[in-house]
């Protein structure tokens, strides 16, 4: 699934996602920038706390956008595949400036949404301009090929990765979440390793990936971002090795992001904060 075609006269919105846990309160730096990408103070924020299960998800969201200054913040409570084709989901969606996707679990997320209305116009929404962020379940998503399962703490491997179908506002990349705090890395290289030409995304908790509408991120938060390119793969045992079975991965290149660094999926190389590359330039 390819995003949404962008119409004559408008820019693509920014795609957001975070790695879960993402601070709250004390220094709510990625939802404070969503919030000003989103219009600052004339901001109207959606929330869709479809993937959880906590029956005050959408409240607290609510109260933390409000605090940070957004002009008017609701959230959807979607439950059902029903509640999506509801035509007041709808025009709330068309009339936000920005769309936030909870945490949670991605495959409730996925088999709620995938494929209705309320889908169709978070996609559209997107392509006119519309920012959409989502943390945990809501970072997976995003994505045309989404993790739905895998082992944490595993070396990759056959069958380490368990794949649905996403949004598809990106069919250039991967995204995994939580994945520092829950040793990831062999199960996003075993999402990689079925399909090399995609990008493998790991996200820290309490981190963003800032993704503009030229297709450049910026990091934003406490954590790290790993980015994987199996583009350069030179071999790849994925396709004949048992299920289990260590999976041997050579050419890959593997970059790590903090916060300020910016990466280019254009060109598939990564840049450190601005103010590193003019001291790199003095020397």
């Amino acid at each position: 699934m390819c995003p949404a075609n962008v119409e004559d006269g408008h820019q693509r919105g920014f795609i957001v996602p975070i790695g879960g846990a993402e601070n709250k309160e004390t220094n709510p730096s990625i939802l404070r920038k969503f919030t000003e990408i989103s219009g600052g103070k004339n901001a109207t924020i959606v929330i869709i706390p479809t993937a959880s299960r906590l029956d005050d998800t959408g409240d607290r969201y609510e109260e933390v956008f409000k605090e940070l200054g957004a002009r008017e913040v609701s959230h959807m409570p979607i439950t059902s595949r029903e509640d999506c084709n509801n035509p007041e989901f709808v025009e709330r969606i068309e009339k936000a400036t920005g769309i936030f996707i909870t945490g949670g679990n991605q495959l409730r997320l996925a088999t709620v949404l995938g494929g209705t209305t309320v889908s169709q116009a978070i996609r559209t929404a997107n392509a006119r301009g519309v920012h959409i962020a989502g943390t945990s379940a809501g970072a997976s998503i995003m994505s045309e090929h989404m993790i739905a399962g895998g082992d944490s703490n595993e070396p990759p491997k056959e069958g380490g990765a368990t794949l649905a179908p996403g949004l598809g506002l990106t069919n250039a990349m991967i995204i995994d979440q939580h994945f520092s705090e829950r040793n990831r890395l062999g199960r996003l290289l075993s999402a990689v390793a079925f399909n090399p030409f995609l990008m493998g995304i790991g996200i820290d908790e309490d981190t963003g990936a800032f993704i503009g509408p030229d297709d450049i991120c910026e990091v934003v938060g406490s954590g790290t971002i790993t980015v994987i390119d199996g583009g350069e793969l030179t071999y790849s045992s994925a396709y004949g090795t048992d299920t289990g079975k260590g999976l041997g991965l050579l050419g890959l290149k593997l970059d790590i992001l903090h916060e300020g660094c910016f990466y280019d999926f254009n060109i598939r190389e990564a840049f450190p904060p601005v103010e590193d590359r003019q001291n790199i330039c003095k020397i």
